[in-house]
């Protein structure tokens, strides 16, 4: 062999052990090394907005690098989980999400993402309850004379609904109940309370942020709860499943990363921030804006994804409901 010929081969040589080293080093590099961003399909201010920031916040200290909320407003929150189903598979983007987001707007729009398979669920961070409404000098004190009422005035029966999260309930409890009732629109759970208050709408199923403290108040009644327990909140109201109605309904924030992130980096993205949840001053900030912490496992989170829209899509097709996009 040549001098040029040995010289070549050792030069390949270090070339290719370079590369292995870089290669390996470049693998092995801490995640996360960077800030993480958590995009959620709302403005600033918001339920999701609040909740995605007190996450955050102690996420960042977990992970030793900053967690960034991007607020990416339109569409209904379709274009933030677009958005986040399209971006690169490396942990450093995350997205919070309503279960509306994930388990009714693929059931009544065209969307460009599969709420199971363009994502990993990470975790559902928080559930509260909806609180079936009446006015406060409603005749109905309970759910069976509210019942007895809409069928006793079938032109006065309606509901104040402000997206298809709040009017697919009403429709589901239409349904269990054999009830009469239409649904009345309003731009704001703000408004749609103001409607209540008037006597313009006659029930509504409401989360519990700005409502609670209406009921405490004596502005509105509250008949029941759809969680399977009462609400810490509210304890004196029931649930409808302990008043022998098989409906049992959370609204719930969600966590996710794109489908193809390596599973490590989903696996510690998901131990941390249920730690977040459930183990940090975090806890007490989600349970002082209505929420209970529950820091679902990513499996239990996929089921409940799966059950609401099978729900869901039931209740879409017995009540034969269509929605403008």
């Amino acid at each position: 062999m040549t001098l040029l010929a040995r010289l070549s081969g050792a030069a390949l040589l270090l070339l290719a052990q370079g590369a292995a080293a870089y290669s390996q080093g470049a693998s092995n590099t801490p995640y996360p090394n960077r800030f993480v961003r958590m995009v959620l399909g709302y403005a600033a201010g918001g339920g999701t907005d609040v909740v995605a920031r007190i996450l955050a916040d102690k996420l960042s200290e977990r992970l030793g690098q900053p967690v960034v909320v991007e607020n990416r407003p339109g569409g209904a929150a379709r274009l933030a989980v677009e958005y986040v189903a399209q971006q690169p598979a490396d942990g450093y983007t995350m997205l919070i999400a309503a279960g509306a987001e994930m388990t009714i707007g693929p059931l009544i729009s065209k969307v460009n993402y599969s709420p199971i398979e363009s994502f990993k669920p990470l975790t559902i961070a928080i559930e509260m309850p909806l609180i079936l409404l009446v006015p406060a000098d409603h005749p109905a004190k309970t759910v069976q004379e509210l019942v007895a009422w809409a069928k006793a005035n079938p032109g006065k029966s309606n509901y104040a609904t402000t997206a298809p999260g709040f009017t697919l309930p009403a429709e589901l409890f239409k349904l269990k109940m054999g009830i009469p009732a239409i649904g009345i629109t309003y731009r704001s759970a703000a408004e749609g309370a103001v409607g209540l208050m008037t006597g313009a709408a006659s029930m509504a199923f409401f989360t519990p942020p700005g409502i609670v403290n209406l009921v405490k108040e004596g502005k509105l009644r509250a008949l029941a709860v759809t969680t399977a327990t009462r609400s810490a909140d509210l304890p004196d109201v029931p649930t409808l499943k302990e008043l022998g109605i098989d409906m049992v309904i959370t609204n719930w924030n969600g966590l996710y990363v794109p489908s193809a992130t390596p599973q490590p980096v989903a696996d510690r993205l998901s131990a941390e921030l249920r730690h977040v949840v459930m183990n940090t001053d975090a806890n007490e900030k989600l349970k002082k804006i209505f929420t209970t912490p529950v820091a679902k496992s990513p499996e239990d989170t996929t089921r409940q994804m799966a059950s609401d829209l099978q729900m869901w899509k039931d209740v879409i097709a017995k009540a034969n409901l269509k929605f403008s996009e």
